[in-house]
């Protein structure tokens, strides 16, 4: 049976809006059928704010996976491109997130689903609300929608064009 995966990308290094189209090509070929993406934002860097803006995206993926096969191909996909961790909220070429999955919760050393951070993130509450408005939280009980309006977090996020 298919499960389906929230992914949130983002990336502020490089080129990074081709990132994240490499991330999402890399993705679908790895993980599964990409079902709906979110446009693409230009969102203030959240956590060390002395760093170039980032261009976020989300991404519904249905997949045949599990979620710690998920985070593993999700970890592989960032090594590939570059991705290096060397201290928090550094600026990168790529960053995969799994905010969801399924309505399932984890909660292991390596991974917590669904992401513990999320509800307090504008960058990410934005995309999603824009192709899951009316997913449920499955700790907080909140829609999409609710969790946005519910944010305190003031850090800019616009919508961007592509051509």
């Amino acid at each position: 049976m298919p499960s389906f995966v929230y992914i949130l990308l983002g990336s502020n290094q490089g080129n990074a809006l081709e990132n994240l189209k490499t991330a999402a090509n890399k993705l679908e070929l790895a993980l599964g059928q990409i079902v709906h993406q979110s446009s693409f934002y230009q969102t203030a860097a959240w956590g060390n704010t002395q760093q170039a803006p980032f261009i976020n995206q989300v991404l519904l993926i249905q997949t045949k996976t599990n979620a710690t096969t998920c985070l593993q191909i999700n970890l592989s996909v960032e090594t590939s491109m570059g991705r290096t961790r060397l201290e928090k909220w550094e600026p990168r070429i790529i960053d995969i997130d799994i905010l969801y999955f399924n309505d399932e919760i984890i909660d292991l050393p390596n991974l917590i689903v669904p992401h513990p951070h999320m509800a307090n993130r504008r960058f990410t509450l934005i995309p999603l609300v824009e192709i899951a408005p009316n997913f449920i939280h499955p700790v907080l009980g909140l829609k999409s929608t609710e969790l946005l309006k519910a944010c305190q977090d003031i850090l800019e996020v616009e919508k961007i064009s592509i051509n």
